[in-house]
């Protein structure tokens, strides 16, 4: 007997990659489930899907950074609970130190659907009942007839997982100019900012008072750094100054979409200007700045 649950949820995440560094994603979760009928004649009750399958998948993968392990590119250490992590790219060199639960150390020499998979049916494994003989997942992104970009960030002020500094998302964008659809815009936009970090300028500090890995090779020359408490601790990042955005406020979608919005206003202030922003699948925020609003 098989049991299936389209859309069962959504992971927001970024992964590191030899060429494209630091890249922010959003994948849909599919799942399929074999097995016998247990004493209420169910493979798996629904509402036991939802929240055994959902839940472990959002607990090692949501709102973390994906490493390969296996990557020649990637050096890390494990202390205690602490992580350090030194990347290497056609982009640039990237550089981390943070709390353990805002990395998922997956054992690949790259990340993708395949890898993610596997990394994923091994957790689901471990908590699913013994009459559930099988699970298949299906990865997938969302299909956009908009322009998109990926970005990753971090909110320090968030109480969740959203506060881990390198979390992101693959996000379309849709703007109006004086209530008229303006692809050119969306596809600026979506070219500015496709595999950026967006930083927070309070969080931004002088490298050298990072406490990175001795393999680091970040310098303020060439890098920004970030560092910030929050309730899951304290986390560090030294990004390619080139793979950055400094942004003037916290990152939170709702912001972004008004600093879109106020950045267009700013170059044509006799204009109005609708912003549709999303953070990742189904959700996001609405900014209108201008003439008119």
């Amino acid at each position: 007997m098989q049991l299936f649950v389209r859309d069962l949820t959504v992971i927001d995440f970024s992964y590191l990659c030899p060429i494209r560094g630091m890249v922010g994603e959003s994948w849909i979760v599919d799942v399929l489930l074999d097995g016998g009928l247990d004493d209420q004649n169910m493979v798996l009750d629904f509402s036991k899907v939802k929240r055994t399958i959902k839940d472990t998948i959002d607990d090692v993968a949501d709102h973390r950074l994906l490493i390969p392990t296996a990557c020649a590119e990637v050096r890390w250490q494990q202390q205690g609970d602490r992580v350090w992590m030194d990347f290497n790219s056609l982009k640039g060199s990237m550089h981390l130190a943070c709390p353990s639960q805002a990395f998922a150390l997956i054992p690949t020499e790259i990340i993708d659907f395949d890898s993610v998979n596997a990394f994923l049916q091994k957790a689901l494994k471990e908590v699913l009942p013994d009459n559930v003989e099988g699970i298949a997942l299906t990865l997938r992104n969302e299909i956009h007839d908009a322009p998109f970009y990926h970005y990753s960030h971090g909110l320090k002020k968030h109480n969740g997982n959203c506060q881990r500094i390198a979390h992101g998302h693959r996000s379309p964008i849709n703007i109006f100019e004086n209530g008229i659809s303006a692809p050119k815009l969306d596809e600026y936009w979506a070219k500015r900012w496709q595999d950026i970090y967006l930083g927070t300028a309070e969080d931004v500090v002088a490298v050298d008072e990072l406490t990175l890995s001795p393999q680091s090779t970040a310098n303020d020359d060439s890098h920004y750094g970030f560092r910030y408490s929050a309730p899951q601790g304290d986390f560090q990042l030294a990004m390619p100054k080139k793979r950055c955005e400094i942004i003037p406020l916290d990152t939170t979608v709702e912001l972004l979409a008004d600093f879109i919005a106020t950045s267009l206003v700013e170059m044509a202030p006799e204009h109005e200007y609708k912003v549709i922003a999303y953070e990742g699948i189904g959700k996001g925020a609405i900014a209108v700045k201008g003439a008119q609003a």
